[in-house]
């Protein structure tokens, strides 16, 4: 890691990787590591740099199509922020201080504020609704002590109905998100 001392201040300096170059438009980063000690500096550069690409990637994902990824992105980059991802009907309920602190995090290149930043501090990427397969395999992640202790042929015998009946719907509806289905949808299956 290189530090350097910048008035009374030490920072990181580092060339921004090829990889991350569409998304970061310097060729060169510095960033403040807050202190003017030179041994801490040392210590503290590397978790600045690994917090530096964390948010990179998150950048790079936001640029996905896949909208799941790209909330999830999202809520990555406001944590490599400094902050915890809210949305926005929740953020400007928050006191003024708190509010004007998370907007002087979102970076500001050429009087423009970066969209990514403002999206995952300021809470105004929404959350992707979910399809019906989707809401399955979320599912599982959540009833794993449903089949803790079972064997491989008694999970499999517990989950067959619930992958049948998923089928089942999206051979008739689709596969939707679950916020638009209607009740005729319903009685469609039921037919």
């Amino acid at each position: 890691m290189s530090v350097h001392k910048h008035g009374n201040q030490w920072c990181l300096r580092r060339r921004v990787p090829v990889e991350f170059q569409q998304v970061e438009s310097c060729s060169e980063v510095w960033i403040s590591l807050r202190t003017d000690s030179r041994r801490l500096a040392c210590e503290k550069a590397p978790a600045v740099w690994n917090e530096q690409v964390a948010a990179w990637k998150a950048r790079l994902s936001g640029h996905d199509d896949d909208a799941v990824k790209h909330f999830e992105a999202v809520q990555d980059f406001a944590s490599a922020k400094g902050v915890r991802y809210m949305p926005l009907d929740q953020v400007v309920q928050l006191p003024i201080d708190t509010l004007l602190d998370r907007i002087e995090t979102i970076a500001n290149r050429d009087q423009r504020p970066d969209p990514v930043e403002a999206a995952a501090v300021l809470g105004t990427k929404q959350p992707p609704a979910l399809t019906v397969t989707q809401a399955l395999e979320t599912y599982w992640a959540l009833v794993k002590d449903k089949t803790f202790g079972k064997s491989e042929d008694q999970k499999r015998r517990w989950e067959n109905p619930r992958k049948k009946a998923v089928r089942n719907f999206v051979s008739v509806v689709g596969d939707k998100p679950i916020n638009n289905i209607t009740v005729d949808e319903i009685l469609d299956l039921l037919r």
